[in-house]
């Protein structure tokens, strides 16, 4: 394990590095006016989270964990941030979603939101930006919450900047039940810090297997469990996602539905099998319990998809289906589930993304996303419509896409578990036949009606389609050789299972 204290040698410090980065830039972003200044700006920023995340997977990779002691204060007394395989791998994601969706929000954002709030729109951006890192690295479950409270009021704003009304009413809701979740997590924390004394992660893994039977620490995990599940959108506590994702401007749907809810299924990762991972229910263990929710997420969320006409509220809808699946991986409760669950993070945030930047090319040229206005669209943005098809068909999961990799882990650790296995594989083939049913709605709207005589053929702009085909060659790249995700992946699950340590 490599150990880092506080100096001046950049690459000792770069776990620091990480999140106070984009903390300090968010302030400076401020004062910055006009469309490109703020944005480059953004983008200078988050080109170097994703360089240090990169160093930083690599280096756990092949040293092990890196613990890095804010101001020299060793854990459990200081403030530690904490660098394995299982958050290198989410830090990645996030910066990379970061990198790849800024370029495309430069173009998207000129309809979308006022010129006037562009400089407020990219600090906002750098502090979600921050506040999800944050969560993923920290290693001292108070600074959880703290930088939990950091993306989602980012976020808030992030949603309600748009031009359309009904954000602001999106934003709230999300407001009400973000901060219900994060008051549950609090709670659970100072259950924790009530009988273990300790706020360090590292420190609580170590001292609540012999107390995992108290109920403050029964009491902790539920809260815990039910705050992040707010956080997540896991169904029955999904609500908030809908019309957060419909009515937010296209580059924020972009970013949080290829990163929020990613960073909050790590987060449930790392609560329930490094801090609860002894903690049952009866015969089950508390992993075991979120299954039946997952499951019901797959159907609930995939029907309600198909009977969406805002094409944005379809997309939202299959998210819910699509975190039903990572944590079935999660309910599984093998290193083979766990797998598939955190393969799976970094596959759909891939095919997400990129379905979103098309939602968004087309509103810009259509301005809307209904699905009346997706008529002819495959002869008036026929690259835009292209890049949706493939993206389409990765969240269907056909295979050599990363889809397909995702749904077959997941098939492979369900199977493993007996006769229950046969009915979640029924399920998940359930849900991808909907997929079919909601993405083959736009390609027939788009590929076989006739547009309006005088729509204009003007495909989106190339700042827009070069991000969003960066994307659908991810989703299909990493379906074909997925060594490197699977292996990462199942490297961060013997981890997070304590196998192989």
């Amino acid at each position: 394990m490599a150990t880092a204290s506080a100096g001046f040698d950049l690459m000792a410090n770069l776990p620091a590095l990480q999140v106070a980065v984009p903390l300090i830039a968010a302030p400076v972003c401020i004062f910055l006016r006009g469309r490109n200044a703020p944005w480059a700006f953004a983008l200078l920023i988050s080109l170097f989270c994703l360089w240090a995340s990169w160093t930083l997977l690599q280096s756990v990779l092949a040293d092990g964990r890196i613990s890095y002691h804010m101001g020299g204060w060793a854990p459990p007394v200081g403030i530690e941030y904490a660098v394995d395989k299982v958050n290198a791998f989410v830090l990645l994601i996030v910066s990379m979603i970061s990198v790849i969706a800024l370029p495309y929000a430069r173009a998207a954002a000129v309809r979308e939101v006022p010129l006037d709030k562009h400089h407020l729109f990219y600090t906002a951006w750098l502090l979600c930006l921050t506040g999800m890192l944050g969560i993923t690295i920290t290693g001292d479950a108070f600074n959880i919450f703290v930088f939990l409270e950091i993306s989602s009021l980012s976020t808030y704003v992030l949603i309600a900047s748009g031009r359309d009304p009904r954000a602001l009413t999106a934003s709230f809701n999300y407001l009400v039940l973000g901060t219900l979740g994060a008051t549950f997590i609090l709670i659970g924390v100072g259950l924790l810090y009530s009988v273990t004394g300790t706020l360090n992660i590292a420190d609580l893994s170590n001292r609540l297997p012999e107390i995992a039977d108290r109920r403050p620490v029964l009491a902790a995990a539920g809260f815990f469990t039910v705050g992040i599940a707010l956080k997540a959108a896991l169904f029955p506590a999904h609500f908030w996602l809908p019309n957060g994702y419909a009515y937010s401007p296209s580059p924020v749907a972009v970013f949080l539905s290829a990163t929020a809810t990613k960073v909050s299924i790590y987060l449930l990762l790392r609560v329930q099998f490094t801090l609860f991972g002894d903690v049952s229910i009866g015969e089950f263990a508390l992993a075991n319990t979120l299954l039946p929710f997952a499951l019901i997420a797959f159907i609930v969320g995939s029907a309600a998809a198909i009977f969406q006409q805002d094409m944005k509220r379809m997309l939202a809808w299959s998210s819910i289906a699509q975190i039903g699946y990572m944590v079935t991986g999660i309910g599984l409760g093998s290193v083979e589930g766990v797998t598939a669950g955190i393969v799976h993070l970094f596959n759909h945030a891939l095919m997400k993304a990129a379905l979103f930047m098309c939602m968004g090319a087309v509103f810009l040229r259509a301005g809307g996303v209904r699905l009346i206005r997706f008529e002819g669209m495959g002869r008036r943005m026929p690259l835009t419509m292209f890049a949706f098809v493939m993206a389409g068909l990765s969240l269907i999961g056909v295979p050599l896409t990363v889809g397909f990799v995702s749904k077959w882990q997941l098939v492979l650790a369900a199977l493993q578990t007996g006769p229950t296995g046969y009915f979640i594989t029924a399920m998940i083939m359930a849900s991808s036949l909907m997929a079919v049913i909601y993405v083959w709605r736009v390609v027939e709207v788009a590929y076989f009606r006739d547009p309006e005589p005088d729509a204009p053929r003007q495909e989106a702009p190339l700042m827009m389609l070069v991000p969003m085909y960066l994307l659908v060659i991810g989703c299909f790249w990493f379906g074909i050789d997925s060594e490197f995700t699977l292996g990462v992946a199942r490297d961060a699950a013997e981890q997070l299972m304590g196998i192989g340590q």
